[in-house]
């Protein structure tokens, strides 16, 4: 067993102590948020790029857009991909090579926001229906690992895509009928219609708590991360680790965490407000 696996059990129980007496490590509140900081627009070659702190926790998303097919069963609209690096720079937890599972969920859960509050109708994004459609990928990249990259991520990838701009473009259309499409040198806004944002909690013991920092995610026996659109209404639940909530407990985290919503949100709406 190495000093990683004994540390955290031995800090555990600390932890567990002080959480049942309304405590955390770093003296907040069990419902408070550490300091969240929002940039947009901080890699210059990327269509749109935002930068979201939480913390100690850093993350930076990056967006590219592309054309090419849509998808078969979906022929008029766009296509939205997003992954998630963990680079080995951000934790000493974290490694080179292929994505990890814990990758691959932050992408997914803070995909699942973005997806299930429509915040960009895809059909917008369609430029020959059944042929060419743009293709948004966003890369979501954790540069220093304090906890929490769920919330982070979310808020980071909410900005970069209310700060995107695509390329406008005119369709030729040759004798025979055959349909070409010419990009200009001219950029226009994507429209988006919410702002999604995620809230998690996480659960030692019986004590439920709002964003949790590495060290209490090491200690970790559940976590849940509720995600709620423009109308504080629940469009994605997401739960991890082998521990369990209980109705009653699933019910008093989603009330925490509606408790939070409106603070995320303002602090998007207050980084892209000027954009245009």
């Amino acid at each position: 067993m190495s000093s990683y696996d004994v540390i955290p059990e031995i800090e555990k129980n600390y932890i567990k102590e002080l959480l049942s007496k309304g405590k955390r490590l770093d003296g907040r509140a069990l419902d408070e948020f550490r300091e969240i900081k929002i940039e947009k627009d901080i890699i210059k070659k990327a269509e749109a790029s935002a930068r979201v702190t939480i913390g100690n926790t850093i993350v930076i998303i990056g967006i590219k857009v592309s054309a090419g097919p849509p998808y078969p069963d979906s022929p008029d609209s766009g296509v939205v991909t997003i992954n998630a690096e963990l680079l080995p720079l951000a934790s000493s937890h974290f490694e080179s090579g292929p994505p990890s599972a814990f990758a691959i969920e932050v992408a997914r859960v803070c995909d699942r926001g973005i997806r299930h509050s429509d915040i960009i109708d895809k059909t917008t994004l369609c430029i020959i229906e059944g042929e060419i459609v743009y293709i948004i990928f966003g890369d979501i990249y954790a540069i220093s690992f304090d906890g929490n990259l769920f919330d982070a991520g979310e808020l980071a990838l909410t900005t970069a895509l209310s700060s995107l701009k695509i390329p406008e473009y005119e369709i030729i259309e040759s004798e025979n009928g055959k349909k070409e499409v010419n990009f200009i040198n001219s950029w226009k806004k994507v429209e988006v219609n919410d702002i999604p944002v995620s809230i998690s909690i996480g659960k030692i013991g019986k004590t439920l708590f709002i964003d949790p920092d590495e060290k209490e995610e090491l200690a970790l026996d559940s976590r849940i991360t509720f995600t709620f659109n423009k109308n504080n209404e629940l469009i994605s639940l997401q739960k991890g680790l082998s521990g369990h909530f209980s109705k009653e407990e699933i019910l008093k985290g989603m009330e925490m965490a509606l408790s939070k919503v409106d603070m995320l949100r303002n602090k998007v709406i207050e980084c892209i407000k000027d954009f245009e």
